[in-house]
């Protein structure tokens, strides 16, 4: 099985960047505006991209400050299966988190364009950590 990786330091507590990505407010903050998310373990995240297209993600692993986990259950083929995690570490600029998104079948097109836009989005998670707003979908590249 293949995994997208990234590390990157928020200059931002661990509890602002659980909060980020644990909350709805959080979540829709940084991702996609259209979220809907309850912080609690086995529940069921949506996360809507356009009207057309959405996400929807099992909440497996909740431990505050330090890790936020899901099961992909509905989105692209490829996604559904493969699990996302973000895991938090205290830093002395605030927090390290690494991500990854794990069970991918094949490399592929639909893998390196997922891996590109996880930056984009980290990036933004980062921003709103850092500042208070993101720039979630569709709005991420800029």
């Amino acid at each position: 099985m293949n995994s997208i990786w990234h590390r990157l330091t928020i200059k931002a507590s661990p509890e602002t960047v659980y909060q980020a990505l644990a909350t709805q407010q959080g979540l829709a903050g940084w991702w996609t505006p259209e979220t809907t998310a309850t912080p609690e373990t086995g529940s069921i995240a949506r996360f809507a991209f356009g009207p057309d297209y959405y996400k929807e993600m099992k909440v497996t692993t909740l431990e505050p400050s330090k890790q936020v986990q899901w099961l992909c259950i509905t989105g692209f083929e490829e996604w559904i299966g493969t699990t996302i995690t973000f895991d938090i570490e205290s830093h002395e600029q605030g927090a390290v988190l690494t991500f990854h998104h794990d069970g991918w079948k094949a490399y592929s097109r639909g893998f390196a364009v997922c891996s590109y836009d996880w930056a984009m989005f980290l990036r933004s998670l980062k921003i709103l950590c850092e500042t208070g707003k993101g720039l979630p979908y569709p709005h991420q590249y800029l």
